[in-house]
């Protein structure tokens, strides 16, 4: 998809205070020592700092972003903070550049419901989830299907309800690609966003292992 407008938004935001996220992935996603972990749509990093320092120095943090405002502010909080255990990288979510079975544990917040092909971007994250590995995601979405004149609409998308999908097909997609143990942590009263109806969720699920019991 065309992530200008995104980048162009996020990327002015990128020094101020403005809060971005629609959820609290990163407060349930309990990173081990050791792990590997990803951020998807890591903005100034904060996220990926925080697990940074939870993993310890034996495991490793990626922050994934298409902002090149938010990359450059989050790898001066790295330096700043002298974190040399996490790794900021530029690419859409559609094509991750991370090999497979890579992560322990992916989190997002509010960022999946931007691609035009969640499918893609989830089967990415299926993709580099090691077996047996997790993922907690904050993410929006919608009450009916959003009317199609507004899903390239460069505000609505920046507003982060243009691309957002209903319930059932959010469900369905995960289930489809062979996620496990879905579960829904969090889940908000319907709410108006743009021209939208909507609700906020964080959802946990994970790659099966393989054995007889995954």
């Amino acid at each position: 998809m065309d992530y200008s407008a995104i980048n162009i938004r996020y990327g002015k935001l990128a020094g101020s205070d403005c809060c971005l996220s629609c959820g609290g992935a990163i407060n349930y996603a309990k990173p081990g020592v050791g792990e590997v972990c990803v951020d998807l749509g890591s903005g100034r990093g904060t996220d990926v700092l925080r697990m940074a320092d939870e993993v310890g120095e034996t495991g490793f943090v990626y922050g994934i972003d298409i902002s090149d405002g938010m990359l450059e502010k989050a790898r001066q909080n790295a330096l700043r903070l002298e974190i040399q255990n996490a790794k900021f990288i530029h690419c859409g979510l559609e094509k991750i550049e991370l090999t497979d079975n890579t992560a322990d544990l992916v989190i997002s917040n509010c960022t999946i419901n931007h691609a035009a092909d969640k499918a893609s971007v989830w089967s990415e994250v299926y993709r580099i989830l090691k077996k047996g590995g997790r993922f907690v995601v904050s993410d929006i979405y919608s009450i009916a299907p959003i009317p199609e004149e507004y899903r390239t609409d460069p505000v609505a998308v920046a507003e982060c309800w243009a691309g957002a999908v209903t319930r059932s097909e959010y469900l369905e997609t995960l289930t489809t690609l062979g996620f496990i143990r879905i579960g829904i942590i969090e889940e908000s009263k319907p709410y108006l966003k743009g021209k939208a109806e909507v609700a906020s969720l964080t959802i946990t699920g994970m790659k099966p292992s393989g054995g007889c019991c995954s």
